[in-house]
């Protein structure tokens, strides 16, 4: 964008202006484009296991110790030690195959 706006104010620019103009254009842009680089590799996409763990779901059939949560918006099998009855919210502790394993949370519902 900015070498953009320079290349279009350099047309209406003397001679020694619109270089200067242009060049600073350029410079912004690489100045941008290492941030924005930078930046994307600090903030990388959590997906799978990792980006579940952690998370709240809710119980659709009791856990007493398995049972079904809902999470993400898709069903799951879980396994919850202390139990956990229909409608109550579950925190998401560890993947194991296909079965999450959840604790209690003192909130209900979602």
């Amino acid at each position: 964008m900015a070498l953009t706006v320079a290349i279009i104010l350099a047309l209406f620019a003397p001679w020694p202006w619109n270089l200067i103009l242009v060049a600073g254009g350029v410079g912004v842009e690489v100045v941008e484009l290492v941030w924005g680089l930078r930046l994307a590799r600090r903030w990388r996409p959590q997906t799978g296991a990792e980006a579940m763990i952690g998370r709240l779901a809710e119980v659709v059939t009791p856990c007493h110790p398995t049972g079904h949560v809902r999470a993400q918006g898709e069903l799951w099998e879980a396994r919850c030690a202390e139990g956990a009855g229909v409608g109550e919210s579950v925190r998401i502790e560890e993947l194991e195959g296909l079965t999450l394993v959840v604790t209690r949370t003192s909130e209900r519902g979602r």
